[in-house]
């Protein structure tokens, strides 16, 4: 039996000087406080109260431990009040890991709103493109984009991620529009060197996935902003999620090539360490960042 209500029950008839008045103010029937209190004096192994048919009356052990009990039931009291305090206060400082060039292009908007909402909390930034360890590094919640693999760590999807294989219009006027990822020129492909192109069916990504393996790209590099660059100047073509891609589409520095072959769209994720409990500045972020980007997301309007 719970100590803590056997606790109460005898503090509660000790006030009140009866059972009877005690089960009135506890919502309990007379019985139940009576055979509380017979538990609490049980696990103590001494009598609390004497009983009469009229009243019940302290022991010189039930003063005693009437003085201990109300010290602890006061501190509990304080403690409850304390933490529901804290956890309807959003502050204190939110560890984030993110992608690099996701952060620079739009994770820098929804943090300055995210604050001006939740001014109580400090963010630490951390940019990488690896994967960052969530739980010995201390990180509350990184951001991933991919194919999530099953893991014991919790993952919210906050927005779809797509592929777009995309060149300029000069690199096409020149080397001419692909049909076929057969026509596709081994050295003219702009490698993002942290892409995952895993064995697959599709004849485009099993393509891709041979030009990486023999090393037949002409420019490989850990980030796609640069090879966006450089796929404008006419160097090559590119595969690079559109939240990269999406503004040089919309303006017609880069096009879409081989639609027909269209990809799978992977996610954008918040990956935290525990699903219950969550601390709420954790808890705040994960609900502003659901809804921020929209679906589709708003770089998607090419």
């Amino acid at each position: 039996m719970d100590r803590i209500e056997t606790m109460k029950a005898f503090v509660t008839v000790a006030e009140e000087g009866s059972f009877t008045k005690a089960a009135d103010k506890l919502q309990l029937s007379n019985q139940l406080v009576s055979k509380y209190v017979s538990q609490f004096e049980e696990q103590l192994g001494v009598r609390l109260f004497n009983r009469t048919t009229r009243r019940v009356h302290l022991t010189e052990e039930g003063e005693q431990c009437l003085q201990h009990a109300v010290s602890i039931l006061e501190s509990i009291h304080d403690m409850d009040s304390y933490f529901g305090e804290l956890q309807n206060t959003v502050s204190g400082q939110l560890s984030i890991s993110a992608p690099v060039s996701f952060s620079t292009l739009h994770l820098s908007p929804l943090i300055r709103d995210f604050k001006k909402q939740f001014p109580l909390v400090s963010v630490h930034l951390e940019l990488s493109d690896r994967k960052v360890d969530v739980i010995e590094e201390g990180v509350d919640v990184a951001l991933r984009i991919g194919l999530l693999k099953d893991s014991s760590l919790i993952a919210k999807r906050v927005a779809p991620i797509k592929l777009a294989l995309c060149a300029a219009p000069s690199y096409l006027e020149e080397k001419g529009y692909p049909n076929h990822p057969d026509d596709l020129i081994a050295a003219d492909f702009l490698r993002y060197s942290y892409m995952n192109l895993a064995p697959s069916e599709h004849p485009l990504l099993e393509t891709l996935r041979a030009y990486a393996q023999n090393n037949q790209s002409g420019l490989v590099a850990n980030n796609g902003e640069i090879l966006m660059t450089a796929a404008i100047a006419g160097e090559g073509y590119i595969l690079q999620p559109t939240f990269i891609v999406g503004e040089a589409l919309k303006e017609g520095c880069l096009v879409t090539i081989l639609d027909d072959y269209p990809l799978d769209s992977m996610g954008l994720y918040a990956v935290y360490p525990h699903r219950k409990l969550l601390p709420p500045k954790l808890r705040a972020f994960l609900d502003f960042i659901g809804t921020y980007y929209g679906d589709p997301p708003y770089w998607d309007d090419y």
